[in-house]
């Protein structure tokens, strides 16, 4: 009987205990629920919309991921160039994704396209905007040289289609970036059910009114000038299948009480910007040091993009082969006939050599290439050692006077005409107006004081050895003098007279001492003009901004968002 009564007990508190349990797991689940309030998200009756069930960020078209990682940025080994531009500091890089080749002359033939649809070159508002993505096929002229060949046919013809395409300077690179963003965003948006089908290139799409990612992020009710037969809304919800979403106003199926909304960022949808890689970036990425284990390629000294201090194959099967395009000595760009050395004299096509260990292509050789950092002799760890990257200009979305952001439209397009006499466009019809930070944005704080941060720590008015911190205000605007700047580089100046006449004033001064100013950028690998010292990936070079030549090129990043992998947890064990 006592036995019974303990047992009968036992079970009681037990079943109390799992009641309890029960009751408190009840109370505090969050299923289908915010943590913080415990409010519906993505509730189809409207409240806060966000995509719970994001994976990971998807990788974009033509690229491949890039862990991220530290290294050692800059040579270790003799300068035989003497530049002393290179020193080695240690450098952590985020992961980013990157173009697996250059970018070709097809992928910037069908930028050309585009921009001729949109702003045809025949109407006066939109003449200088064609002709200033245009590349500039006279860098292949010589004058002891008969370059005709590719002066006439490199750019367009089929049979140098998968080429890396030259002639671009970094100006038009950055653009092409900028385009590129907008081309992918507004296939996706397209796919998702957010756009209207076959809407990319119609006559719907005029300067004013095409697809522009911020324009839509910061009013998505502006994009295609307001046209809701084209921006469409989906139902919260709905999942991406790539049907037709409902009509704006329209219930979802299912649900009489549905509401549509446009894709935001929360979404998950939308990438982020592709753009020029930094330095830094460019650097990491062509070391590669993912695929090495030896502890003296781990401290930086690598010398190629490939394992091995030799420009040919060791492989059985490969043995002798050059592992890139470049210049093997005077006057010997591809080798003897019959036995070509690398299978190239001008530029090769893309994927013509192996890829290194982060599976890009050319990172060493063919054609050497724009990144975004502005050039200075040095590389200033002591200021950051994270995602280095000098040339910073932070600006902001244009506020019109009814509060909301004020887009460029035919009327307001800004022109620049760069010192060689070039006229490029600075901003395009349908995108929104940007204007420096101000004391809005700067005012106590300790990250950044200014817009323009380019010559921060090198090259400011404080920089000068004409700077007085104690003189008059008068005194410090002498700082500014072009005659007193750190980098007393030439000042070429271009104008316009009365009757429409570009006027160019050639800087002839005796005084000036480098060719680095804010306007030149970095560029970084060999090319098929180089020797193999370039071939190095510490190797670093500058050139304006504004110009171009026939062995530079250029191929695009985009940041990665989320965890430095997606394969392993810190402790190693894999993700679901």
């Amino acid at each position: 009987m006592k036995v019974t009564k303990i047992m009968t007990l036992k079970l009681l508190l037990a079943l109390s205990l799992t009641i309890g349990f029960t009751s408190c797991s009840k109370k505090g689940s969050t299923k289908g629920g915010s943590s913080a309030t415990g409010w519906q998200i993505n509730d189809k009756k409207g409240g806060f919309q966000y995509n719970t069930k994001f994976k990971k960020q998807e990788t974009p078209p033509g690229m491949t991921s890039i862990e991220g990682g530290t290294f050692t940025m800059g040579k270790v080994e003799d300068d035989v160039m003497h530049d002393w531009n290179n020193s080695p500091t240690k450098q952590h890089v985020q992961s980013f994704f990157m173009d697996e080749t250059e970018v070709t002359n097809m992928m910037y033939a069908e930028y050309l396209f585009w921009v001729k649809s949109v702003y045809p070159p025949t109407e006066d508002n939109y003449k200088h905007i064609y002709n200033g993505t245009i590349p500039d096929t006279l860098v292949w002229r010589n004058r002891l040289g008969y370059n005709e060949t590719m002066t006439n046919n490199y750019l367009r013809h089929p049979a140098y289609a998968n080429y890396p395409v030259v002639g671009v300077n970094w100006i038009q690179a950055t653009e092409f970036c900028e385009w590129r963003t907008n081309r992918v965003n507004e296939n996706i948006l397209e796919k998702e059910g957010y756009l209207k089908k076959g809407n990319k290139i119609s006559s719907d799409v005029t300067a004013e009114s095409n697809f522009d990612t911020e324009s839509y992020i910061n009013s998505p009710s502006k994009t295609f000038a307001g046209n809701e037969e084209i921006v469409l809304k989906k139902p919260m919800g709905a999942k991406s299948s790539g049907r037709r979403p409902a009509k704006d106003g329209a219930a979802a199926e299912g649900s009489s009480e549905a509401k549509n909304v446009y894709a935001q960022r929360s979404s998950g949808l939308i990438l982020p910007e592709y753009r020029l890689p930094t330095e830094a970036e460019w650097e990491y990425a062509a070391l590669a040091l993912v695929g090495n284990r030896e502890y003296n390629i781990y401290k930086g000294q690598k010398k190629y993009p490939w394992k091995g201090q030799y420009t040919r194959s060791g492989k059985r099967q490969l043995r002798g082969d050059q592992l890139a395009n470049f210049k093997q000595g005077k006057g010997d760009y591809g080798g003897i006939a019959g036995w070509s050395d690398d299978g190239a004299d001008i530029t090769n096509y893309v994927k013509a050599y192996p890829p290194n260990d982060f599976g890009l292509y050319d990172m060493g050789g063919n054609v050497a290439e724009w990144v975004q950092d502005v050039y200075r002799p040095i590389i200033d760890d002591e200021g950051n050692d994270f995602n280095y990257f000098r040339g910073n200009v932070y600006t902001k979305n244009k506020i019109g006077e009814d509060g909301t952001v004020e887009m460029v439209t035919v009327d307001n397009i800004k022109y620049d005409t760069l010192p060689n006499g070039k006229v490029m466009a600075r901003n395009f019809p349908g995108s929104i107006a940007q204007v420096p930070v101000d004391d809005n944005e700067t005012y106590l704080r300790q990250n950044f004081s200014t817009s323009d941060n380019k010559n921060y720590r090198d090259g400011d008015r404080q920089s000068t050895r004409y700077f007085d911190f104690g003189s008059s205000e008068e005194e410090k605007d002498k700082a500014d003098d072009p005659n007193k700047r750190m980098y007393k580089s030439p000042l070429h100046k271009i104008s316009v007279d009365s009757a429409g006449n570009q006027v160019k004033q050639f800087d002839k001064a005796d005084n000036r001492t480098t060719l680095v100013d804010d306007n030149v950028r970095v560029y970084k690998g060999g090319s098929w003009r180089d020797r193999a010292y370039w071939l190095d990936p510490a190797s670093r070079r500058y050139f304006p901004q504004d110009m171009a030549t026939d062995y530079i090129g250029f191929r695009c990043a985009m940041s990665k968002v989320g965890p430095k992998s997606n394969k392993k947890t810190p402790r190693g064990n894999v993700k679901g």
